[in-house]
């Protein structure tokens, strides 16, 4: 909506409360979260609980209630997810909260204090230096100067004036102005940018791609298998249908990796609320494993390396007979008289307290006069401004090598004169040169810090910025970044070709548009590297929407924070390796635990395999699994995923897993197929080669724990001791409740034999599965 749909003009004091309830307000869609009710669906409505429940169902017709067990376990899983989930949703929600910004607005000819989202359209907002702009506005009274740098990448400020349009998403750096909103929600420039960057979406993580593939080959098989299986035995064998759909059940509730996904939910969301606490707000789950596998990290300079603030670096006098006190004097002099905020002037004041005095007259700094003045009653006027405006070119010319080297060298120089003279417009002839004001952009805490341990894991850095190459380049090396000049690239001159071609080799890129820096970012992926991007701006949105992992800074754009993964709440930058920490945790810590459940699901899919064509029947009832799949599986798996883990996340995600799982998967398909037989070679009752399948299968599958549990640490041995000794316990005392028998001396015997034979068959899988994948 804006002016030209005839809305009726606001009057000086504002709207009415009348009024303004009939106004279309300032909300804007939120695309992103999940209602409670929409967690509560995601979790329990899933295929796998459908399937689940299906069988279930089944088991109940037949009357084989001991067998639902395995429901137990499906109804913790969906429990233990939404409570996670909803524990994440919390926590997003006070981070959003506690970081809402107020806005200033007049209504009834009052000032007024208010949320974004109660502005409307037609609203009369007052801005004054250092509020961010809510929504597209006409400036109606005042002056002052915006920084849009969060729009167009350069900390210039620009003078506006009464008449001049304020997009949202830009800063009102000096002055105080009142503007009338012109469009509002969802019709406001950053609004419009935030639902354009949502409909391109980016690629899903890694780790999902490669679970739902996992997911579908699954469930392609599963119950066509179970099916042909239930057919095999009831119509071929003429097994009774009592004991028919319980063998048919196990093996279809023995392919179902039912708390794998649970398991990378529950860990992603640990993880969010773990980084919550820590000023870290995660709007995308699986934001927390892109960064975790980042090898090229783009940063911005302005509100990613610095701060956005300004500080004092030095003074220094050059005038004749001027000191640093008597520099120092005058500049406090000069503060005392300003009443303007600015990222400048702030920091001058942080440094030299300001002398209050009342002065005869002030003029605030424009872009372009490049200078501000105040005169005293004594007729001094004093002037801070760019030396080029400033000074006359007789003044300058000993100076110039010294101001050209401290602004190559990131800093921003400011001269200092005074005048004998009543206004401005006498000051540049007469003015007396005092000296130099060198300011620099401040760093963020940590920084140094921060791209020293990207260093030291191997992710290359790059700076990307929208301002002059050098003053990127100087502030790059101040936060450590090293570099050659070959490697500081313009890039206002070079095509697209040219600027892709030179994405390996630079570092610090500067000039940059913003549709330079989404052509940097995907020429970086299209040489296979995996990018995170950081920014603050609007201006970043086109790289931060097409970048792996996309981080928003503090203080930033409100349409960066929307569509980034990450967003830091805090100025502290040493957050982003805590976040790469808890990535690795969850993608390790995942990678490991995967590759238990993959097990079940391998030899589970095998031995289905094998009785459709050998006369021998499925060696596992439901509950039986049950069992061997809760102590083997399922408890150490959620007890790995929470523990430390560091390792850089590396390979993929099937491969590594397979990789692990085929040896324990071919050992249990051993013993439970030789278990099976020997109910044909020795005349041992089926129930008695159920149990010595069962027992064989809970053995490999505490050794399969083992494996995954090494290197062991104190938590990892007393896990693997925790569950032996459940398992122990389960089968000496709760025998009946698992259909398991007692085993006579010769099977005792056996079961001895198959568990050596079996581990000998894991240690030679492993072994040759390492060497073919080494070869590749």
């Amino acid at each position: 909506m804006s002016d030209k749909q005839n809305i009726p003009p606001t009057p000086s004091t504002g709207l009415t409360e009348e009024q303004a309830a009939s106004r279309p307000k300032n909300i804007v869609t939120d695309a992103a979260g999940k209602t409670v009710w929409q967690i509560i669906a995601g979790n329990l409505f899933t295929p796998f609980n459908g399937l689940n429940a299906a069988l279930a169902l089944c088991l109940a017709l037949v009357g084989s209630w001991r067998n639902m067990l395995f429901m137990g376990v499906v109804i913790s899983n969906t429990l233990i997810g939404t409570v996670q989930e909803l524990r994440a949703r919390a926590t997003l929600r006070r981070l959003r909260l506690m970081n809402m910004p107020e806005a200033h607005v007049l209504r009834g000819g009052t000032e007024r204090t208010v949320k974004p989202e109660e502005l409307v359209l037609g609203d009369l907002v007052i801005l004054r230096a250092g509020d961010q702009v809510p929504a597209d506005a006409k400036m109606v009274s005042g002056t002052g100067t915006a920084d849009e740098s969060l729009l167009t990448g350069e900390s210039i400020g620009v003078a506006k004036a009464a008449g001049d349009m304020l997009l949202s998403g830009s800063y009102i750096m000096t002055g105080r102005v009142v503007a009338r909103l012109t469009c509002v929600g969802d019709d406001s420039y950053a609004a419009r940018l935030t639902r354009s960057a949502r409909e391109n979406k980016r690629p899903r993580s890694a780790l999902m791609l490669e679970m739902n593939k996992l997911i579908r080959l699954v469930s392609a098989i599963l119950v066509p298998l179970g099916v042909l299986l239930f057919c095999r035995e009831y119509f071929i064998d003429d097994v009774a249908l009592a004991s028919a759909v319980p063998s048919a059940v196990a093996a279809m509730v023995g392919m179902i990796p039912e708390g794998l996904m649970l398991l990378t939910s529950v860990a992603m969301a640990v993880g969010v609320v773990k980084l919550g606490r820590h000023g870290t707000l995660v709007q995308e789950l699986y934001g927390i494993e892109t960064l975790a596998r980042a090898d090229v990290l783009c940063l911005d300079k302005t509100g990613t390396l610095t701060t956005g603030r300004m500080q004092l670096q030095q003074l220094i006098p050059l005038g004749e007979g001027v000191d640093e006190n008597a520099l120092r004097a005058a500049l406090s002099r000069f503060l005392g008289a300003m009443e303007d905020a600015s990222p400048t002037l702030d920091a001058l004041r942080a440094a030299v307290p300001a002398q209050v005095e009342e002065p005869v007259s002030s003029l605030p700094f424009s872009a372009e006069r490049k200078l501000s003045a105040a005169t005293f009653a004594d007729g001094t006027t004093l002037l801070l401004g760019a030396p080029s405006f400033l000074l006359t070119q007789e003044q300058l010319a000993p100076h110039q090598g010294r101001i050209a080297a401290l602004s190559e060298a990131g800093g921003r120089v400011l001269a200092l004169a005074e005048a004998r003279a009543q206004g401005e417009a006498d000051a540049a002839a007469e003015c007396r040169f005092l000296g130099l004001c060198v300011l620099s952009d401040e760093l963020r805490p940590h920084v140094r810090q921060t791209l020293q341990y990207f260093a030291r894991q191997g992710v290359t850095l790059k700076v990307i910025s929208g301002d002059d190459p050098r003053t990127a380049a100087a502030i790059a090396r101040q936060a450590g970044l090293d570099m050659t000049a070959a490697q500081i690239v313009d890039a206002s001159g070079l095509t697209d070709a040219a600027l892709a071609e030179k994405c390996g080799e630079g570092v610090v890129f500067g000039r940059v548009t913003p549709a330079q820096k989404k052509l940097l970012v995907e020429a970086l992926e299209a040489r296979g590297h995996h990018v995170a991007m950081t920014g603050d701006g609007v201006n970043d949105i086109p790289a931060l929407k097409v970048a792996n992992c996309s981080i928003a800074m503090p203080g930033g754009a409100q349409a960066a924070r929307q569509v980034a993964q990450l967003c830091l709440l805090e100025g502290d930058f040493a957050a982003l390796p805590l976040v790469v920490g808890e990535g690795r945790r969850v993608m390790g810590n995942i990678t490991r635990a995967a590759s238990l459940f993959l097990v079940k699901t391998l030899y589970s899919f095998a031995l289905a395999l094998l009785v459709l064509f050998l006369p021998v029947a499925y060696p596992f009832q439901p509950i039986q699994l049950t069992l061997v799949s809760t102590l083997t599986i399922g408890l150490p798996s959620f007890f790995l995923a929470l523990e430390p883990n560091q390792a850089r996340v590396r390979g993929d995600f099937l491969h590594t897993v397979l990789l692990r799982a085929v040896p324990g998967a071919a050992a249990v398909t051993l013993c439970a197929l030789a278990a099976m037989l020997s109910h044909a070679f020795f005349g041992w009752t089926e129930a008695d080669c159920s149990t010595l399948a069962t027992l064989s299968a809970g053995v490999m599958g505490l050794l399969m724990l083992l494996t995954v549990c090494w290197p062991p640490t104190r938590m990892r041995v007393a896990l693997l001791v925790a569950m032996t000794a459940a398992f122990v316990g389960a089968v000496l005392l709760l025998g009946r409740v698992f259909c398991l028998s007692t085993l006579t001396g010769p099977e005792g015997i056996a079961l001895l034999v198959l568990i050596a034979a079996a581990a000998g068959v894991m240690a030679l899988t492993t072994l040759l599965m390492r060497r073919k994948w080494r070869k590749k």
